[in-house]
């Protein structure tokens, strides 16, 4: 049975912009997570209430509404500092959920790998350990003196130790996998293949995209992709065969979202590093959400953040199939340099490869090898730098067509006769 929930914006005068589209984006949130959404309610404060967040009379008129409407679940659209959620679930007398905590369970049914798993639980573990008074509030208050102290102090002492116990050895395990993870990426570093990141706001398009472009060819499964937030946590590689023959890596990265959390950002950082270590980034934006312009802000200021913003890029709106004709033009007017894309009918996929080939040339570029009869001892070392398009006989040698970045060129270039093509 789905919850029946009451939703909260909540947001000072200064930003009362941010407010709406926040309160718009948690709904979507709460729908992915399950919940009946029976009320919103929003409120702008000079300042916030160190006690209970907003003012008394805003609280008496959520009680109320949730008293008419048989609401079980409160959920505010921002992080509720502990107090805050203490003295909430005593006015309100319902279950408060914060944004942070409904993020924390969307993510926690999404995440697939072990990894993703981990790094979902040291969330929760960090997010509920100055939470825990409040689990334990029969006990909380004790006398003093020898032979006062209460069983419940003992637990909750127990519990707290527990928590950091289990939050050392899940970070323990964490650097395993990253460890494993960075021997496997420098593994595939050096394989002789460009990496694109495929990023944008949650729910663009990312993974559909990814799908079509794959669709077919062996040994790659679909990514599993729906019209939901954050459908997908764990980044996916695929291999995608670029219109000039060459191949490409590219990787589908969590979508990104305002006021993520901050202990999400840090516990999800490695899901990003992908990102850092691309040759290009090709970045979508779904314009038919009306937020779509303080979405890209978004990414922008987190792509910024990771220290990516100097790497080629490519941008294109995604979708496109559902756009209104006055749309279209409005957006190829204001936007001429981004290019309409829709996963669904193929519309914009080839130009997008082809841009994606383009921005790729500063690196990656394409060279002819013509080695003779004496230099065939080169072609091991060839195979390992460079991806090799085609070999033919040249005379008595052989020529070789490469996809090849320029520090590899250089090397094998100063060992045998070389020409552009």
């Amino acid at each position: 049975m789905r919850e029946r929930a009451i939703l909260v914006g909540v947001g000072l005068k200064r930003e009362a912009r941010l407010v709406g589209s926040s309160l718009g984006e948690l709904r979507r949130l709460a729908q992915t997570a399950g919940a009946d959404i029976v009320a919103e309610h929003s409120q702008t404060l000079a300042r916030y209430s160190p006690a209970s967040l907003i003012g008394k009379g805003k609280i008496e008129e959520i009680a109320h509404s949730a008293r008419m409407l048989k609401a079980s679940t409160i959920i505010f659209d921002v992080e509720l500092a502990p107090a805050q959620q203490k003295t909430l679930e005593r006015a309100l007398r319902a279950k408060i959920i914060d944004r942070t905590r409904l993020i924390l369970d969307i993510f926690a049914r999404r995440a697939r790998t072990s990894e993703g798993r981990l790094q979902v639980e040291l969330a929760q573990l960090s997010y509920m350990l100055p939470r825990l008074t409040g689990s334990w509030r029969a006990y909380s208050q004790q006398v003093g003196g020898i032979g006062t102290r209460g069983p419940g102090e003992r637990q909750l002492e127990y519990e707290r130790r527990h928590i950091q116990y289990r939050i050392l050895h899940l970070k323990r395990e964490l650097e395993k996998v990253r460890s494993g993870r960075h021997l496997r990426r420098q593994k595939r570093l050096g394989v002789p293949v460009p990496q694109v990141a495929l990023i944008g706001y949650t729910n663009v398009g990312k993974s559909t995209l990814l799908n079509a472009l794959t669709r077919g060819r062996p040994n790659s499964p679909e990514v599993y992709a729906d019209d939901k937030l954050f459908a997908t946590l764990d980044p996916t590689a695929r291999r995608v065969r670029l219109p000039e023959g060459s191949w490409a890596v590219l990787t589908d990265t969590v979508g990104f979202i305002q006021r993520l959390p901050t202990m999400l950002v840090a516990a999800f950082r490695s899901t990003l590093e992908e990102v850092e270590l691309s040759d290009c980034l090709l970045i979508l934006t779904d314009p038919t959400d009306e937020d779509w312009e303080r979405q890209d802000k978004a990414v922008d200021a987190i792509v910024l953040e990771l220290g990516a913003a100097h790497l080629p890029q490519v941008r294109a709106f995604s979708k496109a199939d559902r756009l209104e004709f006055a749309q279209r033009r409005d957006l190829q007017r204001r936007f001429p340099d981004r290019l309409l894309l829709s996963a669904v009918t193929g519309e914009g996929v080839s130009e997008t490869l082809e841009r994606v080939q383009e921005r790729l040339s500063g690196r990656w570029v394409l060279r002819e090898l013509v080695l003779g009869a004496s230099e065939r001892s080169m072609i091991a070392d060839i195979y390992r730098s460079a991806q090799v398009l085609s070999e033919t006989p040249a005379g008595e040698g052989t020529s070789l067509l490469l996809k090849i970045t320029l520090e590899n060129w250089e090397r094998l270039s100063r060992r045998a006769r070389s020409k552009a093509p």
